[in-house]
């Protein structure tokens, strides 16, 4: 959050003085000095805006006073000793009738100096979210390890308020301080969020949005997608007291971003187990996990459940192109005949390393279907292998009888 106006006026080296009653909680975004009769048109509202009251007359006080107020203003500081010896009663009228707080600033503070304390606090401000939402981001990834029950309690601890995950239907899948009354009453706007994008509209703004916000008495609520692709595999609920700060979106979109992780991992695995088929029934796998052509068998004694043998994979491109399978103390790593030496270089830092003594390749032994197709015979009935070389597709352990 922005300093408040409260907190600048405290700040005991500009030697602010409140002259309109005690300074409020109202946050001030900048600082900025203008001499105008009205600044209004160049100002976005939230600022301090410093003055030394070149062009104040008693006659335009009040409208000056009134065009600051209505342009959102956080407060107005009147420089004293360079036009006016003291802040004129008129102005101090008319900002206590309309509500403006105004602080007297000293003649030996300059205005840069207001404007750079402000500065300070609003970068230390700046960083101090920075840091809160790295170390939520930390976090949410480690409760995302035990499952996306520990990460939807942990964002709802984090935030100070509910969470609430929701499958794709709209019922809740896991909830953290949450009613039960709110899932039901949230199924209307997850519609808007399951709308799919129509292929004659170009823009996302025209698609299904990603997220929405609802406002209820005593509750703020947002509610965004999770999944990739048109349709969603689900949904995240927060609500909270007071309306979502900026740093607290963004430890919501880490918390959707993790869940949406979650939630793609079982199509990953499902290409993986494709692939794994092709290879046991002899045919090309495209993923590129699997490696292609002659292969070289690595055994490397390493620690328990081989996790450092799998970091020291992960450190270099040519590790995503290797299979390990942890196995009673060693790890045994299916690895690309031509990247044998540079995995073993990879994996000498975490134990012993053995070489397969001959690459094997992936395709050298086909499976049962691979036979049956080349053959061009349905499996029927199944004798003993003999030394005869089969005349249909060259192999001597062909088991097809009719061959």
């Amino acid at each position: 959050m922005p300093p408040s106006l409260a907190a600048v006026a405290a700040i005991p080296q500009l030697g602010l003085a409140p002259r309109t009653g005690p300074p409020p909680d109202t946050p001030v975004l900048w600082v900025a000095v203008s001499e105008l009769e009205d600044p209004t048109p160049f100002l976005e509202g939230g600022e301090l805006v410093l003055t030394t009251g070149m062009r104040l007359t008693p006659e335009n006080a009040a409208d000056y006073v009134a065009r600051l107020v209505g342009g959102g203003v956080a407060g107005l500081g009147f420089g004293v000793g360079v036009i006016h010896a003291r802040i004129p009663d008129g102005l101090l009228a008319a900002a206590r009738a309309q509500g403006l707080a105004v602080l007297e600033v000293p003649r030996p503070v300059p205005f840069i100096a207001v404007g750079k304390a402000v500065s300070r606090m609003l970068a230390a401000e700046w960083y101090e979210d920075v840091t809160r939402a790295f170390q939520a981001q930390r976090e949410l990834t480690r409760a995302a390890l035990a499952g996306p029950g520990r990460l939807v309690a942990r964002l709802a601890r984090l935030l100070g308020g509910w969470a609430l995950l929701l499958d794709e239907p709209g019922r809740a899948a896991r909830r953290a301080r949450a009613r039960r009354e709110h899932a039901p009453a949230l199924a209307p706007e997850l519609a808007r969020l399951r709308r799919r994008p129509s292929p004659a509209k170009n823009t996302a703004s025209e698609g299904a949005p990603a997220s929405l916000a609802l406002s209820l008495p005593g509750e703020h609520i947002v509610v965004q997608r999770i999944g990739l692709g048109g349709r969603p595999r689900g949904f995240l609920a927060v609500g909270t007291g007071e309306p979502l700060p900026p740093v607290a979106h963004t430890i919501v979109a880490a918390a959707v971003a993790l869940l949406t992780l979650q939630s793609e991992t079982p199509r990953t695995a499902a290409d993986l187990r494709a692939a794994l088929a092709a290879v046991l029934l002899g045919r090309p796998a495209e993923n590129p996990a699997v490696p292609r052509g002659p292969v070289r068998v690595l055994a490397c004694a390493g620690p328990a459940k081989g996790t450092a043998v799998l970091d020291a994979l992960e450190s270099d491109p040519a590790g995503e192109r290797c299979l390990p399978l942890p196995s009673e103390g060693r790890v045994a790593v299916i690895v690309p005949d031509g990247l044998a030496a540079t995995v073993a270089g990879l994996l000498a830092g975490v134990g012993p390393v053995g070489v397969g003594a001959r690459p094997v390749g992936t395709a050298s032994r086909p499976g049962r279907a691979s036979w049956l197709r080349r053959c061009g015979r349905p499996r029927r009935r199944w004798r003993r292998p003999s030394a005869r070389t089969c005349r249909s597709c060259a192999t001597p352990t062909c088991r097809v009888r009719a061959c």
